[in-house]
């Protein structure tokens, strides 16, 4: 199996952006009492995810950095609400995008490289290919046009990982209190066999969770139904 890095398609021409952010979020992390850090990560991202429920909703509509402590104790609230595979990290995000969009859409946007919205009707065709995993989610995002698309956010699992090959010899390991590890895209990037999953055509990569991946399968049904947006560029595996 072949497997491709989904990035936008900025030679067609299209105008249309997305101006828009997750209706709620897990904070970030002020200062790790193990490693130092402040850090967080929204591209850890579960539209399908309604945290109403949650006590104390403000707190994930307005998440900041906080104590990690505090961090814990959001986390655990939210975690009986996940997907199955989901992974939260500081700065996780839940709900739909909330905000404004105009200009021409292709059938994907991809605005944001962690971000990957898909028209209805696109997506529709897609899983009558029988693709694996695709889940679309309503957005709440007013357009400035008239015949505006109807865009859906794809919820996009974090598994696999890059090979140890393409990462340098000398990186620390994660943070036994807070998880961070922190990596930089190599330059040639080279996917771990043994991580993929076999019941995915599209997700993101669990350490490097900018990077939208997916199979040849995906890549093929797009290019022969006609679906624009985006391109796709080789990504080596090795096992």
């Amino acid at each position: 199996m072949r497997y491709f890095i989904i990035e936008e398609d900025k030679s067609l021409g299209y105008t249309g952006f997305v101006n828009a952010a997750p209706k709620w979020g897990l904070p970030g992390i002020d200062t790790c009492p193990a490693c130092k850090a402040t850090w967080g990560d929204i591209c850890m991202a579960y539209p399908s995810v309604d945290l109403t429920p949650v006590p104390a909703l403000g707190r994930f509509e307005r998440p900041g950095a906080r104590p990690i402590e505090e961090y814990e104790r959001m986390r655990e609230l939210v975690r009986p609400l996940l997907p199955p595979g989901a992974v939260v990290e500081p700065g996780s995000c839940f709900g739909p995008l909330v905000g404004k969009a105009q200009g021409r859409f292709g059938q994907f946007v991809s605005n944001y490289s962690h971000v990957l919205l898909v028209r209805r009707e696109a997506l529709e065709k897609l899983q009558a290919e029988g693709l694996r995993g695709l889940k679309g989610c309503r957005m709440e995002v007013r357009f400035r046009q008239r015949n505006s698309p109807e865009l859906l956010e794809l919820e996009l699992l974090p598994v696999g990982r890059l090979h140890p090959k393409c990462l340098p010899t000398d990186r620390e390991p994660p943070c036994p209190r807070c998880g961070r590890e922190y990596l930089s895209l190599p330059k040639q990037p080279v996917l771990d066999a043994a991580t993929l999953p076999p019941h995915l055509d599209l997700f993101r990569l669990l350490d490097m969770s900018t990077l939208v991946i997916c199979t040849e399968r995906f890549a093929e049904a797009c290019q022969r139904l006609g679906l624009d947006g985006i391109v796709f560029l080789p990504l080596p595996t090795e096992g």
